[in-house]
């Protein structure tokens, strides 16, 4: 099969062509001097080095620098929240492996912040974006549009309302701050905050 015969799409072990003729790139593998495609995807070749490669129609999710990540505040230390990435903002599949990311203290808000205790909550659902992927995820909730998008009661364990700068229990009344991700918050797309 030559390059111009590439089909537009292919299934998990499809031939794309010989060994002598491609090099096997990602999204393929080679079996005994022949090339197939390891993923449902578009087959392209790279002319740099002939390779083959296959880029998936439904790709497995992956955390990149800069990308706006959903995380869950699983532990708060004191001078980190250490949380699990849940998925990536453009993609609500799963991230496999469900990595850690930790949220620094001088990253949790922008000025000077106390404590974290003061702007999270175990269990609080984070929009955030991943200053660092590798080789450990560091996170930022820093930026105005970035934190708290979802949480709970820590007396009753009822989802928590916005009312102005602070989170409201609707079943028992309880009020409590965080870090609020402006605008994502009970649908608010303008961030108002009115009381």
């Amino acid at each position: 099969m030559t390059e111009t015969e590439l089909p537009k799409l292919v299934l998990p072990g499809e031939y794309l062509g010989a060994a002598e003729e491609f090099l096997p790139g990602p999204g393929t593998y080679e079996d005994r001097g022949r090339i197939y495609a390891a993923v449902l995807g578009s087959p392209t070749v790279e002319p740099r080095d002939r390779s083959v490669r296959v880029a998936p129609r439904n790709p497995v999710p992956s955390i990149e620098d800069g990308e706006l990540v959903y995380a869950r505040v699983d532990e708060i230390k004191t001078a980190m929240a250490i949380c699990t990435i849940l998925s990536t903002a453009s993609n609500p599949r799963g991230i496999p492996g469900t990595p850690e990311g930790t949220v620094h203290i001088s990253k949790a808000k922008e000025g000077y912040t106390e404590t974290l205790a003061g702007e999270f909550a175990v269990g609080d659902l984070l929009l955030a974006r991943v200053l660092q992927a590798r080789p450990s995820v560091k996170l930022s909730t820093a930026a105005s549009n970035l934190g708290v998008v979802a949480a709970r009661c820590q007396v009753c364990h009822a989802l928590l309302a916005p009312q102005g700068k602070e989170l409201v229990c609707p079943r028992c009344g309880h009020r409590e701050h965080r870090k609020l991700a402006v605008g994502e918050i009970a649908g608010r797309p303008d961030g108002d905050a009115r009381d």
